[in-house]
């Protein structure tokens, strides 16, 4: 999911593993071959190296099938495969280090700094609270004026169906209004939702079989019973293809029929059953995250009876839903009004009647609304108001910890590379990454004590096996290790140097003035959402390349083009965020497999044409 607390409050779980079968679907590629995840070998974990391997940095690309220029993904979603299928832990941690080392690799994924959350929030409220993973719970507010919340989180989103939507913002709206089997507390502990917490859960002596015991009375917001039936439903829903969700994978640790389905069923209406492949420590995760969370299916397929538009069900203001909240009215570009559902299962502890969201991208516009007394809550700040904030340690203005990773990618079939080996064009996008300040963005364009980011996966996630993953140790150590990543967190004559040997791997000439000779000159568009804290860090990025001569056009889009534009592989370069589903490098390595609906930079498929 798709698209922002202190570190110390991470609960260090040692996570197990989950199998990846796909609900024993079959996974097609982008280039037609079919093949089932019981056909995989266990090659990629023999190629770790071993329980004390230590990173190859570059590690040798292959090119792939599809796309010369780009590189074979065959190792990486085996690794992915076999992580989730071994019950050695440290064996396990090798191989998630294996796997991002080939990420990194590539040079398609540029980290530039690990998140923290800013926001504003009147003094006057209280009861709202920020996950670790940047949702924000807003049901359970007190103080507010005319007993509604007044909230900006960002422009129109693209979905509310909780098993399409793949925005931090969309997961806001979300958890206000759908509620699933489990859900975080204000202290970040994952406690029972629709799950009976008077009735705990079973769970069989292998780890695979488990038993949830749902609140009895429950119902939907229009009034009719919510039952375990719904959960399968929802979930099969969830992992058809033609539904399309963006997080079909993480089913992935299911077990499934032979018709696709995923291995669960209701016992009655108060319990539901599945099955997975193999333990899954972070499965109470997996049940407050919203592609979980049912549906009401006669509400779904009223709405859509061609499925053809699958997320038109919760496009019109009173659709139902399960949560604290029913969307009354929506007024594209302008604002959504919710109000109390009454049939929500702690309705009881919800003290505002409504929530209105402004629907807008404009930090300033933001800003004065803010200021005005028109909002209580706004997920973002000008940057040029934040060393104000800052120096008058005002209680208005709120930096929760988050645990996750803000970059930017390079779509692999982009034909900036055209000519190119696998090879040469990873090597011209790390040199790019080198070239970044990533000091400076933090600094001056952050400002809030954002770290810079040396690899992907964040500071303070675990392991999976009683540590740190971002660690050097006897096991593993980065390839630069005084950085302890993949990239120095401050530009400097080295990194510089570095960066000009690599564009000489890649094939480009130097002037005597230093910058990409006329010969071998570089271009590209630098894509990006229209929000103003996202424009500055692509102009600063634009700014450093331009040291070598390179020319970069910083294009802005709306939110839902943008987001469409990624998905689909039709740009060069664009900024991208990701903020951990849960606590364990997984979640942030299976979103590059080849089939996952969040895999921007198109790893392992066939190049976009938009004439196709």
């Amino acid at each position: 999911m798709m698209q922002k607390k202190l570190l110390s409050c991470v609960i260090a779980l040692s996570m197990t593993l989950c199998l990846l079968t796909a609900c024993g679907k079959q996974a097609t590629d982008a280039g037609g071959a079919t093949s089932t995840e019981e056909q995989a070998t266990e090659t990629a974990a023999e190629s770790s190296g071993g329980s004390t391997s230590t990173a190859s940095w570059p590690t040798t690309l292959t090119n792939s099938v599809h796309n010369s220029a780009a590189p074979d993904w065959t190792e990486y979603n085996q690794l992915i495969f076999n992580i989730k299928n071994t019950t050695d832990y440290a064996e396990r941690e090798v191989m998630m280090h294996r796997a991002e080392d080939i990420l990194m690799s590539t040079g398609a994924v540029v980290p530039i700094y690990y998140y923290n959350d800013p926001y504003l929030q009147k003094k006057s409220i209280t009861g709202v609270f920020s996950s670790l993973f940047g949702t924000k719970y807003f049901m359970y507010a007190k103080g507010t004026e005319g007993n509604a919340l007044r909230v900006s989180l960002s422009s129109d989103p693209t979905y509310l169906d909780p098993a399409l939507n793949s925005s931090v913002d969309g997961a806001c709206l979300v958890a206000n209004t759908f509620a699933g089997l489990y859900t975080y507390n204000e202290a970040g502990e994952c406690i029972p939702a629709l799950a009976d917490d008077a009735n705990p859960y079973e769970v069989s002596e292998d780890g695979l079989s488990y038993t949830f015991h749902l609140k009895k009375g429950l119902q939907w917001s229009d009034g009719t019973p919510l039952t375990a039936s719904d959960f399968v439903y929802s979930w099969n829903r969830a992992v058809d293809p033609s539904l399309g969700a963006d997080y079909e994978y993480m089913f992935s640790n299911f077990a499934g029929y032979d018709d696709g389905k995923v291995k669960a069923k209701a016992v009655d209406d108060t319990t539901l059953s599945f099955t997975l492949t193999s333990p899954c420590a972070y499965i109470l995760d997996l049940m407050a995250f919203p592609i979980f969370f049912p549906v009401n299916q006669a509400n779904v397929e009223a709405a859509d009876p061609d499925g053809v538009n699958p997320g038109a069900w919760a496009e019109t203001p009173g659709f139902v839903s399960s949560g604290a909240f029913t969307l009354q009215s929506w007024v594209p570009g302008d604002r959504m009004i919710y109000v109390k559902n009454p049939y929500f299962y702690d309705a009881a502890n919800v003290a505002i009647d409504e929530l209105h969201f402004i629907l807008s991208s404009d930090d300033e516009y933001i800003y004065e609304a803010y200021k005005n007394g028109e909002i209580d809550f706004a997920d973002s700040v000008p940057n040029e108001e934040i060393s104000k904030f800052l120096a008058s340690n005002d209680p208005e203005f709120v930096i929760a910890p988050s645990l996750g990773t803000y970059y930017f990618a390079f779509n692999v079939n982009s034909h900036l590379f055209d000519g190119m080996t696998s090879t040469q064009a990873a090597s011209m996008r790390r040199a790019i990454g080198l070239m970044v300040d990533r000091q400076y963005i933090c600094d001056n364009i952050g400002q809030t004590g954002q770290v810079p980011a040396t690899s992907f996966i964040p500071e303070g996630m675990m392991d999976g096996n009683g540590g740190v993953f971002k660690t050097n140790d006897d096991a593993y150590t980065f390839p630069d290790s005084n950085a302890v990543g993949y990239y120095s967190a401050e530009k400097n004559d080295a990194t510089v140097a570095e960066a000009k040997a690599l564009f000489e791997e890649a094939g480009f000439t130097f002037g005597s003035d230093g910058k990409l000779s006329a010969d071998t000159p570089l271009s590209f568009e630098f894509l990006t959402n229209d929000s103003q804290s996202h424009v500055l860090v692509a102009e600063a990025i634009k700014k450093d390349l331009a040291e070598f001569g390179i020319q970069v056009t910083v294009v802005k889009q709306d939110w839902p083009t943008f987001q469409q534009n990624r998905k689909d592989g039709n740009y060069d370069v664009a900024r991208e965020g990701w903020l951990a589903d849960f606590n364990d490098p997984i979640n942030m390595l299976e979103m590059f497999i080849t089939t996952s609906g969040n895999n921007d930079p198109q790893f392992g498929r066939k190049p976009f044409e938009e004439d196709e």
